[in-house]
């Protein structure tokens, strides 16, 4: 099952990448939004290929990589149509093709599961990106000014997820791993690891009790297991997660 290489061929300007021996080549780098993708991947039980996109060394930046994705964001997919990028559009495009991970097009679920997926993606990660990376947005001199106005913004956003994850919906409870518990099991990690030291304090996993029980849930599941392997996540990578120890490349 999942991940057939572990991608030592990083990208570069210059570099050959041969043709695929698998339907899919995920390029990533570790504990990026690229994680999301992987444990889809392992989840649906498909084989793939991974390509380590160093960004110590802005390998984002490429015109390597920018033809496959002129933003120069993580994560890429590359697939027997083409490259795709954006989380939501790979996670909703792997559902459609392989089944599972989302209601069906024809489901009565599924445009409940559609605006949360969007949710998540369009307000939760694009607000969380501005508290990690304030200096993309605004002058260095203003950053924590946004910073303070996000912390109470993602809270909120996390307090009607919870409110969603308490009806038990089949696409968001803890028996059945959907799309959508996965990126926000992998968003939840990122904010109590990655804002500074003295910027985690309005994050608690405890404010949260039934995402707290889908991301326990989730840390059992054989996908988790391999993504732990393959970017050095640790024990708890949801629940109480570590700066991560990956065999190749890194976060930051």
């Amino acid at each position: 099952m999942g991940n057939v290489a572990i991608g030592k061929c990083r990208i570069a300007a210059t570099s050959y990448i041969p043709l695929m021996s698998t339907p899919y080549r995920l390029h990533y780098a570790p504990d990026n939004a690229s994680l999301v993708i992987r444990l889809a991947l392992e989840h649906l039980g498909l084989p793939y290929e991974t390509r380590l996109v160093d960004r110590a060394a802005r390998a984002q930046d490429t015109a390597l990589y920018r033809a496959l994705n002129p933003a120069g964001l993580i994560p890429v997919l590359e697939t027997p149509q083409g490259p795709i990028f954006e989380t939501a559009a790979i996670l909703l495009w792997l559902a459609d093709t392989h089944g599972g991970l989302a209601p069906a097009p024809q489901d009565e679920d599924r445009s409940l599961f559609l605006k949360w997926l969007f949710f998540a993606s369009n307000t939760l990660h694009a607000d969380l990106r501005m508290l990690f990376y304030p200096e993309k947005y605004i002058a260095a001199d203003q950053a924590e000014t946004l910073r303070a106005g996000l912390r109470p913004r993602l809270a909120t956003h996390l307090a009607l997820l919870d409110a969603v994850a308490a009806t038990a919906p089949r696409w968001l409870s803890p028996a059945a791993p959907s799309a959508l518990g996965w990126y926000i099991a992998c968003q939840m990690r990122w904010m109590a690891l990655y804002p500074a030291a003295s910027d985690r304090g309005w994050f608690r996993l405890s404010d949260t009790p039934h995402l707290a029980r889908i991301l326990t849930a989730l840390e059992t599941h054989p996908a988790t297991r391999a993504a732990q392997s393959a970017e050095g996540l640790g024990d708890t990578p949801f629940t109480s997660p570590r700066h991560p120890n990956p065999p190749e490349g890194s976060a930051t």
